[in-house]
C-alpha cells in the first residue's frame, strides 16, 4: 500500500520546469500588452492610460473579449493543451508528444499570424483574395507576444527532452533551442530578407531582372581606372582588402617576430600600442592622418613650405584609406599571430638545430609552415576589416567610392534605393565568404598542432640576422608611425582651429561635456552628454548578455553531442564573417515592420551588437572550456546535480577569465562600432560614433578629436580595469636569453 501511494504521488506531481513556462505564457497573454509600445518596454505609463481595454496596451485575452484581433484566440488553446499533463508522469506515452505538439502549433502559429497580418491588414495579395478585406491590421510584437513565444519554445524543448533527446536533459535541449531560435531570427532572417528585397520592384513584385540591372551597374564593376579613370566601388573595396590584409599580415608578422624573436627593448610598450585601435574610434586615425598629411596638415604645409610648392589633397583617396586602414587593423593582426608565434614549439624547433639545419633553414621550414593557420587568420581579419570599414573612407575617400559607404549613402541619401543598398550589401556578403573559403582552402587538412600536452619548456631560438634587421628596423618605424598618429590625436583636440588658428584651449572639451551645478543637482549641459550616457547604457546592457549567450553556446558546443552540431556550430558563428555594414542594412530592412518592429529604438542597437560580437564570446569559452577536463561534469551529475547546477556552480567559476574578455570585447567594441550603428540610430538613441561623425561632416574636427580622445582613455580605463581582474597566464617556459642578435 505504501509503495502504491508513493508511485501514486510521485504520478500527480507537478512539473515545476512546465509549469513555471505555463504561467509566463498565460501572464504574455492575459495580462500584459500584446503589441510594443512606443515607450519602450521598461515603461509602465500603460498601466494608467486605458489599460486593458485600450487597443495599444490590452493583452491579447483582453482584444479577443472585446470582438478584436480574433486570429489571436488559437494561442489560448495552444497553452491551454500542456495542462493536459501538467501532473502525468514525463517518462509517460502522452506527455512528450502534447508538449512538442502544444509548443510547435503555438510556435507556429504565432510566427505565421506575424508574418501574414502587417500595418495594412494582409501582407500577401493571395490572403486577401482567398479570405478577403481583412478591415484590421497590427503592430510589432510587444512584452505579451515575447513572453508567449518563449513560453511555446520552451515548452516545445521540453517535451523534446521527454521524448529522449539529449539524454532527456531539458536545460541543454532548452539552450540549444534557444540559441538556434534567436540566432536564426536574429542573423538569419535579416540576411535572407535582405537577399530578398534585392529582387523587389518598384510595384513591390518580385523580378531577377531587377536584381541584375543594380548588380550590374557601372559604377559597381567598372574598370575604367585602368585607363585613367575611376574604378567601381566593388573593385575599389576588393583591392584595398587585399592590399590591407596583406600589409597588415606582414606588419603584425613583423611586431610579432620582434617581440618574441629577439631582444628588442620596450616590449611591453610595443604590446600596450596594440591594444589602442582596439578601444580606438575606427575613423579617429583617419582624422589623424588629416591633421598631418591633409591640405592644412603640418607635414604637408612643412614640405610646401620647404620646396616652394602647392599643398595637394593627395592624402584623400586610395592611399589616405589604405594608411588609416593598415594602422588601425596592423595591431590586431598583431595579436592574433603573437599568440601563434609563440605557440610554435620550441622544441620542433631545437631538433632541428640539433640536426644541423642553422636558423636561417631552420625558420624557414620549421616555425614559417606552422604558422600559416595565424597567418591566414590575420589577412582574413584585416580582409574583412577593411570591406566592413566605414568611417575611415567616409572621412578620407574623397572621390574614391568603396561598398561599405555606398551602401550607406543608398540608405540614408537623396537617392533611398533599399534595392541597390542589398545588392551592395550582398556583393560584400559575397567577398567576405569568397575569403572564408579561401582561406580554408589555402591551409587544407593539414595538421598544424604543436602542443600535444607533454612537458615543453625549451626557448625559441632568435632569427637569422638577414631577417632580424628587418623585421626590427619595421617594427620600431611602425611604432613611432603610430605614437606620432595618437600624439595627434590628442595634440589636435586641443587646437583651437587646425591649419588657421593653432593656439590651445579646452573649448572642444566644453562644448563637448560641459557641466554646472546648481540647487537641483548636476546639469550635463555639453552638446555630448545625451550620446555619451547613451552609448554606456546600450554598451552596459550589451555586453553581459553577450557574454552569457557566447558562453551557454561555447558550453554546448564543447560538453554536449547532439545532430546537427556542425551546423548549429557555423550558424553561431556566421556573423563573424558579415561586415558590420551588412548587419545595418539588414537589421533595417527586416526589423522596420512587424512581427519584429524595433527600428528606432534601443533594443535594435543591443541586439545588433550581441549577434555581431557573440562570436567572440563563444570563441573565448571553447577556448576556456576546452582546458577543463570533463570528469568535472561527470563528478557533479554523479553527486545528483543536473546540468543546468554543474553549469553554473562548477563550470562557470573556473571561467573567469573568458567571462572578462567576452565582457571587456563586447563592451569595448560597442562604445566604438559605427559600420552597423550609422544605419540603426535614431534621434532618441544617438551613440557616440554617429554623433563624432556628424561633427566630421560638418568639419568641426576639434570636437570630434575632443569626444574621441575622451573614448580613448574612457576604454583604457576599462580595459585596464579588466587587464587587472583577470590576469596573465603563464605557459611555463624559460625565458629568453638576455644577448641580442639585432
Amino acid at each position: 500500500m505504501a509503495h502504491t501511494a508513493t508511485a501514486s504521488a510521485a504520478k500527480n506531481t507537478i512539473h515545476p520546469t512546465l509549469l513555471l513556462w505555463l504561467i509566463v505564457g498565460w501572464v504574455g497573454f492575459a495580462l500584459l500588452p500584446w503589441y510594443g509600445l512606443e515607450d519602450g518596454i521598461f515603461s509602465f505609463e500603460w498601466v494608467l492610460d486605458g489599460y486593458p481595454f485600450d487597443d495599444d496596451y490590452a493583452p491579447a485575452l483582453f482584444l479577443g473579449l472585446q470582438g478584436e484581433k480574433l486570429w489571436l484566440m488559437p494561442v489560448a488553446l495552444f497553452l491551454a493543451m500542456p495542462l493536459w499533463v501538467l501532473t502525468r508522469e514525463r517518462t509517460g506515452p502522452h506527455y512528450g508528444k502534447i508538449l512538442v505538439i502544444a509548443g510547435a502549433l503555438g510556435f507556429g502559429w504565432l510566427i505565421a499570424q506575424g508574418f501574414a497580418i502587417g500595418i495594412r491588414g494582409w501582407n500577401f495579395g493571395w490572403l486577401e483574395a482567398t479570405f478577403g478585406p481583412l478591415g484590421d491590421r497590427q503592430f510589432g510584437m510587444g512584452t505579451g507576444a515575447m513572453l508567449v513565444a518563449s513560453a511555446f519554445l520552451f515548452i516545445f524543448t521540453q517535451g523534446v527532452a521527454a521524448r529522449g533527446a539529449v539524454n532527456g536533459d531539458i536545460f541543454v535541449v532548452g539552450a540549444i533551442g534557444f540559441v538556434i531560435t534567436i540566432v536564426t531570427a536574429f542573423v538569419f532572417y535579416p540576411i535572407l530578407n535582405m537577399l530578398a528585397s534585392a529582387f523587389i520592384t518598384e510595384d513591390n513584385a518580385y523580378s531577377i531582372s531587377v536584381f541584375f540591372e543594380k548588380f550590374t551597374d557601372r559604377r559597381l564593376w567598372g574598370l575604367a581606372c585602368l585607363s585613367g579613370g575611376r574604378c567601381g566601388a566593388a573593385w575599389n573595396s576588393l583591392f584595398l582588402a587585399i592590399a590591407v590584409g596583406i600589409l597588415t599580415t606582414g606588419l603584425g608578422l613583423a611586431f610579432a617576430l620582434a617581440v618574441t624573436r629577439t631582444n628588442m627593448r620596450f616590449k611591453q610598450g610595443l604590446r600596450a600600442l596594440t591594444v589602442l585601435p582596439i578601444i580606438t574610434p575606427p575613423f579617429v586615425i583617419g582624422l589623424a592622418i588629416i591633421l598631418l598629411f591633409g591640405l592644412s596638415g603640418s607635414v604637408t604645409v612643412f614640405f610646401a613650405e620647404l620646396f616652394g610648392v602647392q599643398p595637394t589633397r593627395w592624402v584623400y583617396g586610395w592611399t589616405g584609406v589604405l594608411i588609416a586602414q593598415t594602422l588601425a587593423f596592423s595591431p590586431i593582426a598583431f595579436l592574433v599571430l603573437i599568440g601563434v608565434v609563440e605557440g610554435v614549439s620550441p622544441s620542433m624547433e631545437e631538433a632541428a638545430q640539433t640536426l644541423r639545419a642553422n636558423r636561417w633553414h631552420t625558420f624557414r621550414t620549421v616555425s614559417w609552415p606552422l604558422m600559416r593557420p595565424g597567418i591566414a587568420n590575420a589577412f582574413l581579419l584585416g580582409f574583412i576589416e577593411s570591406m566592413a570599414d566605414f568611417g575611415n573612407p567616409l572621412v578620407l575617400g574623397g572621390n574614391f567610392d568603396v561598398l561599405s559607404t555606398e551602401i550607406f549613402f543608398a540608405i540614408v541619401g537623396a537617392q533611398y534605393d533599399q534595392g541597390r543598398a542589398a545588392v551592395l550589401a550582398i556583393v560584400l556578403l559575397g567577398f567576405t565568404l569568397a575569403a572564408f573559403w579561401a582561406q580554408r582552402f589555402w591551409l587544407g587538412k593539414k595538421s598544424y598542432t604543436t602542443m600535444t600536452g607533454k612537458g615543453d619548456s625549451g626557448v625559441h631560438p632568435h632569427l637569422p640576422k638577414a631577417l632580424a634587421i628587418p623585421v626590427f628596423s619595421i617594427a620600431a618605424l611602425w611604432t613611432l608611425f603610430t605614437i606620432v598618429i595618437y600624439c595627434m590625436i590628442v595634440y589636435g583636440s586641443f587646437v583651437e582651429l587646425w591649419g588657421v588658428n593653432n593656439s590651445l584651449t579646452f573649448k572642444h572639451y566644453l562644448t563637448a561635456f560641459a557641466m554646472r551645478f546648481d540647487a537641483e543637482g548636476i546639469r550635463w549641459t555639453g552638446s555630448a552628454w545625451d550620446s555619451f550616457w547613451t552609448t554606456l547604457q546600450i554598451a552596459a546592457m550589451a555586453a553581459p548578455l553577450t557574454a552569457i549567450i557566447g558562453l551557454i553556446t561555447a558550453y554546448l558546443l564543447t560538453r554536449q553531442n547532439f545532430a546537427g552540431k556542425n551546423a548549429f556550430e557555423f550558424g553561431t558563428m556566421l556573423s563573424f564573417a558579415i561586415p558590420g555594414t551588412v548587419i545595418g542594412v539588414s537589421y533595417i530592412l527586416a526589423f522596420n515592420v512587424p512581427p519584429i518592429e524595433i527600428t528606432g529604438t534601443g533594443i535594435i542597437l543591443v541586439v545588433s551588437f550581441i549577434f555581431r560580437n557573440m562570436p567572440v564570446g563563444v570563441r573565448a569559452g571553447i577556448a576556456s572550456m576546452s582546458q577543463l577536463d570533463k570528469s568535472l561534469d561527470e563528478s557533479s551529475l554523479t553527486l545528483g546535480a543536473n546540468s543546468w547546477q554543474t553549469f553554473l556552480n562548477v563550470i562557470l567559476p573556473l571561467l573567469r577569465p573568458a567571462i572578462l574578455a567576452a565582457l571587456v570585447y563586447s563592451f569595448v567594441r560597442a562604445m566604438t562600432a559605427i559600420s552597423a550603428v550609422i544605419f540603426l540610430v535614431s534621434a532618441e538613441y544617438n551613440m557616440a560614433t554617429s554623433y563624432i561623425i556628424g561633427r566630421v561632416e560638418n568639419n568641426d574636427y576639434g570636437l570630434a578629436i575632443a569626444y574621441s580622445t575622451t573614448l580613448i582613455f574612457v576604454m583604457l580605463a576599462v580595459v585596464g580595469a579588466m587587464q587587472l581582474l583577470v590576469g596573465r597566464t603563464n605557459i611555463g617556459r624559460r625565458m629568453t636569453q638576455s644577448r641580442t642578435n639585432v
